[in-house]
């Protein structure tokens, strides 16, 4: 198995999941889980800001770094800030984009 198909497996079961989750569960979760959700915020974006440099040093494509540093990692930091008080819409967006990331890397796991 290569790097490749670790990272598809990765998002597929643990990101996926977890967006499912977390989106699922909004109402009940524990207070810890939105210091999860908050500092895995950072840490996303964080990493695809400096793999997104690297990217664009090597002439090579960066658009899903980009998606993961203006989208997904605000989208956590903004649900682990707000923790019970995030309204429910931002919920459904993640629970969207877990949706996004099962279907998106379980086709290119495949094909």
């Amino acid at each position: 198995m290569n790097t490749e198909q670790l990272v598809h497996f990765f998002h597929i079961i643990i990101v996926g999941g977890l967006f499912l989750y977390v989106g699922i569960k909004r109402n009940t979760l524990a207070n810890y889980m939105f210091s999860i959700l908050l500092g895995l915020g950072i840490i996303i974006v964080l990493y695809h800001a400096y793999k997104t440099y690297n990217n664009i040093s090597l002439g090579k494509s960066y658009w899903i770094n980009l998606m993961h540093i203006l989208i997904i990692g605000p989208l956590l930091i903004y649900i682990g800030l707000n923790g019970e008080n995030t309204s429910r819409k931002y919920f459904e967006i993640l629970l969207m984009l877990g949706f996004a990331s099962i279907g998106y890397h379980f086709y290119y796991l495949y094909y």
